[in-house]
């Protein structure tokens, strides 16, 4: 019954993918975007566009989305926005940050990136332009992703929080109580293989083009730097997600250690009522700007 209904979810998910994108125009960046995929795919080989074009990918996608918040504490009418404004951000924390994502991106994850060549090989992932999905299948796919990663992440996040193992991993990355969005990826190197983990499922599950590593590798990187990035800015898109979790959530985490254990949304934390402390925190605020 269970492997029915799941069937059922997700042929209706399908469906409604394909009705939106048979409704969507065409993209008027196709051509110039076509041009510049079998550019690459005539100027590189299969193996350099998996290995370094995927650490470029990583390196200009992770900077680039923390540069806002870099900015942003440089920004007087920005401060009204940040969640714990008495913590503001020093240059010896960022340093220190700085120094360990060096260190985890080029020691940890780029060796694992050496090994996306051959998972699109051994599973005959395709490269080329003709085979690449159309954009609402890609979102659909980084949505599952997502869940998977996320679901993921909630029990074993939880687990890292466990009194006997706790200050020997994920200690280090609470070494900031107030976040930024660099320390996104600021991690004992045995954490980022335990939680890093859990990306890798999706991409196992749903990966039809090389195309999907890239998106789901941007989806991600923005999602975990928004929720580490201290400012809970208004209008945020990423809100749109229905049961996003968002800064002001996991910034409670890093604030309490304890609770909102979820990566990118609130679910799991509700149903097993590890957000509780979050909402009291939070409904006692409201009482109290409401006086």
């Amino acid at each position: 019954m269970e492997v029915n209904g799941t069937a059922t979810i997700l042929s209706s998910a399908y469906l409604a993918v394909e009705f939106v994108d048979s409704v969507l125009p065409d993209n008027p960046l196709q051509e110039l975007l076509k041009h510049a995929w079998n550019h690459m795919l005539q100027n590189y080989s299969k193996f350099q566009i998996a290995t370094w074009g995927s650490l470029i990918v990583h390196e200009l996608i992770y900077f680039l989305f923390c540069l806002p918040g870099f900015i942003f504490q440089f920004l007087p009418f920005m401060q009204k926005y940040k969640i714990q404004s008495d913590k503001p951000e020093t240059w010896e924390k960022q340093w220190k940050c700085f120094k360990m994502l060096l260190f985890n991106h080029f020691c940890i994850q780029l060796p694992l990136i050496c090994g996306t060549f051959y998972f699109t090989e051994f599973f005959s992932i395709p490269y080329d332009w003709d085979s690449i999905p159309r954009w609402p299948y890609v979102l659909a796919q980084c949505f599952g992703c997502a869940v998977i990663e996320d679901t993921w992440h909630y029990f074993l996040h939880r687990a890292l929080h466990h009194r006997r193992i706790y200050k020997h991993i994920h200690k280090v990355h609470h070494d900031f109580t107030a976040p930024f969005g660099m320390q996104a990826e600021y991690a004992h190197p045995a954490e980022t293989l335990i939680l890093g983990a859990g990306f890798f499922i999706g991409i196992i599950i749903f990966c039809n083009h090389v195309i999907l590593l890239w998106a789901w590798v941007t989806f991600r990187l923005m999602e975990t730097i928004d929720v580490h990035s201290g400012y809970d800015i208004p209008l945020n898109p990423l809100h749109l997600i229905p049961f996003y979790a968002g800064a002001r959530f996991h910034d409670f985490h890093h604030m309490n250690f304890v609770g909102n254990y979820g990566s990118t949304f609130t679910w799991w934390d509700r149903l097993f009522n590890t957000d509780s402390q979050f909402n009291k925190h939070y409904a006692n605020n409201k009482a109290v700007k409401t006086d």
